[in-house]
């Protein structure tokens, strides 16, 4: 299937992750920008210009060696625990669906629906999957 614009292929890939923290908390993780950085070690830095998680607000996130770039956050689901955002690396986009979920057996379950070029989907799911596992623990 195209990008919406380009005759690009995309593909998804869910990654998931199941820990200790309560859903709650790790929701707080994701809805406090300014958190991310504590557990998502390819994150160095995020300029948004809420405190909170906002539909429509657009800034940058920093990451390894000081790179830059732009995201857009699309929806959030304060109830539902469910949000989304748009990152833009030069040409490419990445589409990134995040939600937090009561784990089968206590504490969390999330997932990441990562959509975008198989290069750029690829290379990000190793360190998402370990910024998940992060982001559950306590």
């Amino acid at each position: 299937m195209p990008v919406a614009g380009t005759s690009r292929p995309v593909t998804t890939l869910t990654v998931h992750a199941t820990g200790p923290a309560p859903p709650d908390e790790v929701w707080e993780r994701y809805a406090v920008p300014a958190r991310w950085p504590e557990w998502s070690p390819q994150i160095t830095g995020v300029e948004l210009p809420v405190d909170r998680l906002a539909a429509g607000v657009s800034g940058r996130v920093r990451g390894p060696l000081g790179l830059a770039v732009p995201v857009t956050v699309e929806h959030v689901d304060e109830a539902a625990r469910r949000w989304s955002w748009r990152v833009a690396v030069g040409p490419l986009r990445l589409s990134l669906l995040h939600w937090v979920s009561d784990g089968p057996h206590g504490g969390t379950t999330t997932g990441l629906r990562l959509s975008g070029p198989a290069p750029l989907v690829l290379a990000y799911a190793p360190p998402a999957r370990l910024a998940l596992g992060r982001l559950v623990r306590r």
